[in-house]
């Protein structure tokens, strides 16, 4: 258990964790007005359960909503989040669910045990350059075959911009780009989803479903 791609506890770890502490409330119950999200969950929810491994990470579950959709999809999900008061949250309002805290260098996860990996926005805070490592994570506790299903802002810009996103400050992506670092970890992305934003940042909300080698 653990991950061979540990890195040190960065500085920014350490301010994400502290300023989605006290924002709990404003990423609860969002669901209804977001309907590219529900059904590229459910996509993957069916595609997860086709692999014949139910079990699913939300990685970053923030307070709990998406883990509880994946449970009633039919998957055996779990909950992990860096911020206390997120994990807080989650075990409140889902008790029959589990939630831990974890950094997602490192997550609490037995290698190849899943048939899915959730990460919906979850990687956003992430320094351009760290963000490889935490990929090869997700992907060691994969089974062959397990999908992920991460989601981002996704810009039309040539590299990475950098913004300051209402709680910390963010990484907006190209998606070819963000395909490409899946590939390096070793997925094969054979879908995606590129929108217009619900709000008025003039990113894109971006998709992409992918499939481990």
């Amino acid at each position: 258990m653990g991950g061979a791609n540990f890195l040190p506890v960065a500085k920014h770890q350490d301010e994400t964790r502290t300023a989605y502490d006290g924002v709990v409330e404003m990423f609860a119950n969002r669901l209804e007005t977001q309907p590219f999200t529900r059904n590229m969950i459910g996509t993957f929810a069916e595609l997860v359960r086709g692999t014949g491994n139910s079990r699913v990470a939300d990685v970053g579950c923030g307070p709990g909503h998406l883990t509880a959709m994946l449970h009633d999809l039919g998957l055996d999900a779990f909950g992990l989040d860096l911020s206390p008061a997120m994990v807080d949250h989650a075990r409140r309002a889902q008790p029959a669910l589990k939630f831990d805290e974890a950094r997602m260098e490192e997550l609490p996860v037995e290698d190849g045990a899943l048939g899915g990996v959730l990460a919906h926005y979850s990687m956003i805070h992430t320094p351009p350059g760290e963000l490889p490592a935490l990929l090869a994570e997700q992907a060691r506790v994969l089974a062959p075959g397990g999908l992920l299903l991460v989601s981002f802002f996704g810009t039309d810009a040539p590299e990475p911009v950098r913004f300051d996103h209402k709680v910390t400050p963010a990484y907006s992506w190209p998606a070819d780009r963000f395909a490409e670092l899946l590939a390096g970890a070793g997925f094969a992305t054979f879908a995606r989803l590129l929108h217009d934003p619900a709000s008025d940042r003039g990113f894109l909300d971006a998709h992409l479903l992918a499939r481990l080698r």
